[in-house]
């Protein structure tokens, strides 16, 4: 019986969730991270103890029984993590983050959602609109809800578990789902896979562990042949062309935001209003949609909930917009995800000059797609590529950002650290400015922000 939870690597979006979790089961809950972060922040204000360097003396003595306690770890840290090692060389129970969630999530309503881009805005979204209905649910996202200001929530009267499925490590082969969402399956993860023929198999396995009676909701048109369970429906959505679950009437409003109707299997649902901007995101609430009606979520539910979507921090994150200028954050770190989130501000800015900063992630995802990286940010009008962040990565001779802007065509390129970005940014009005990137590119949001301010573009 589980008594006590240490958490390595407990700043992780996916760990912190799971800290949560057991902090509100009325369990200690402590961890390690490698550097303070809002995420850690926020954790020691709810009352969950994190310390920063990995020392196996910091390990409270409580922690050290065995009995009944849990170490959960991610496996974005090293192995040699020394607290790790203390842990595995004791003989504690220790279990990988995916492995904890299959487990505390088997047997109840779970909805799964993957995808190489686009699970978090989606699966934040379809607990969204469960907890604004009679179905209720607790969640565990990969995306601070700007609704709820957390990443975790916790219904216990709700059957239903939203959760966003990872495909990163095959994390999402130890969950069971009753109904499943797939929004892509492009190549990534490549130092795991090792091509995309492997990753587009780990999603057949993932669709194969849907049981008799479930759903698959997959993106129409994705480059995979699914093979699923007898009793297991296939359903497509798409936001551009007929399926299953397919939107219309698409409008573009003055505030960047769309407007839609619905076609569905049973009726249209007219007058559904985003509300967060970006084509892509009207994507995104066709499959939440999708997967809402199918357990039960009303029409007229939907309707009322889907404009009161407020988004995730750091996806088509809008910091500041005036007439002259406009400044959104974003997590994309893959050339698909680059080219939805450009598009999408293009859509909505045509006539403003499009400047994009861009932070590499992983020196293998930078080795694998440089070219693919290099055309898409050609859609910009100016770039600026930071510093590979090598997250979990040893350094790969002769990878680094210039091999990427190898590739970009036509547009000014400068290259340089995090640090020393806005001494090099240069504001021409009317500008929408993007920074881009999944590592620690959001710390300079805020001083981002700031001097923004002090230019006096509010």
């Amino acid at each position: 019986m589980v008594k006590r939870v240490w958490l390595v690597g407990i700043g992780g979006i996916g760990m912190s969730a799971l800290a949560r979790y057991f902090h509100r089961m009325q369990m200690p809950v402590a961890g390690y991270d490698r550097t303070p972060s809002a995420v850690t922040d926020a954790l020691t204000n709810e009352g969950i103890e994190i310390f920063f360097s990995d020392d196996p003396e910091l390990i409270h003595h409580s922690f050290r029984h065995k009995e009944g306690t849990l170490v959960i770890y991610t496996p974005a840290v090293p192995a040699s993590q020394r607290q790790l090692l203390y842990f595995r060389e004791q003989g504690f129970d220790v279990q990988k983050r995916s492995e904890v969630l299959g487990l505390i999530t088997r047997g109840a309503e779970a909805i799964c959602v993957a995808g190489t881009h686009g699970k978090t805005t989606i699966s934040t979204l379809v607990a969204h609109l469960f907890r604004h209905s009679d179905n209720g649910c607790t969640a565990f996202l990969g995306g601070i809800s700007k609704n709820f200001g957390t990443n975790f929530l916790l219904d216990e009267k709700s059957p239903f578990v939203v959760l966003e499925a990872d495909e990163f490590d095959r994390s999402f082969l130890h969950l069971t789902p009753s109904v499943a969402l797939v929004s892509a399956v492009d190549a990534d993860h490549l130092d795991i896979y090792g091509d995309g023929d492997e990753v587009r198999k780990a999603f057949t396995d993932f669709a194969l562990r849907i049981p008799q009676g479930g759903v698959l909701v997959t993106k129409a048109g994705l480059d995979i042949s699914w093979q699923l369970n007898d009793g297991v429906d296939l359903v497509t959505y798409s936001a551009t062309a007929e399926a299953d679950f397919y939107a219309t009437d698409i409008v573009l409003k003055n505030d960047g935001t769309y407007s839609f109707s619905l076609v569905t299997p049973e009726e249209i649902i007219t007058d559904l209003n985003m509300g967060i901007p970006g084509m892509i995101n009207v994507e995104n609430a066709v499959g939440a949609c999708a997967l809402a009606l199918l357990k039960g979520v009303k029409p007229s539910e939907l309707t009322r909930a889907l404009p009161a979507f407020k988004g995730i921090a750091r996806r088509f994150d809008t910091h500041i917009k005036t007439k002259n200028m406009v400044y959104i954050d974003d997590y994309a770190h893959h050339p698909e995800e680059i080219r939805a989130t450009l598009n999408s501000i293009k859509a909505i800015y045509p006539h403003f000059r499009l400047v994009g900063v861009f932070q590499p992630h992983l020196y293998s995802r930078t080795r694998d797609f440089a070219e693919a990286f290099g055309q898409v940010l050609s859609l910009l009008d100016e770039l600026y590529l930071l510093d590979i962040y090598p997250a979990r990565e040893e350094p790969i001779p002769g990878v680094d950002s210039r091999l990427i802007g190898q590739y970009v065509h036509n547009i000014p390129v400068w290259y340089g650290s995090r640090d020393h970005l806005i001494a090099n940014l240069r504001y021409k009005p009317p500008m929408v400015l993007v920074t881009m990137g999944a590592g620690d590119i959001d710390r300079i949001v805020f001083p981002l922000t700031e001097w923004l301010k002090q230019l006096g573009v509010e």
